[in-house]
């Protein structure tokens, strides 16, 4: 798995995981250091090239990182955090 999309898809879908224990970090421009930072609870559905969440619809273009129960499993590049 190599994008974002694949990775929450697995995580929603398989069974052996919990979206809930997932954190995703991705680009909000105006935020502090452009970036924001939300949980599996907040993701409504994911879309094609987007996620929908409680508060916005986030292009899977923006997603930086996740990390599940602790661990980082999806790294886009290296950003200040």
């Amino acid at each position: 798995m190599t994008n974002p999309r694949e990775i929450l898809n697995k995580l929603k879908w398989s069974g052996a995981f919990e979206l809930a224990n997932t954190k995703i970090w991705y680009i909000h421009r105006g935020a502090p250091h452009d970036t924001r930072i939300i949980t599996g609870n907040d993701i409504v559905s994911l879309e094609k090239s987007f996620m929908h969440t409680t508060t916005a619809m986030i292009p899977y273009h923006r997603i930086f990182k996740i990390v599940y129960a602790g661990r980082r499993i999806f790294n886009r590049k290296e950003r200040k955090e």
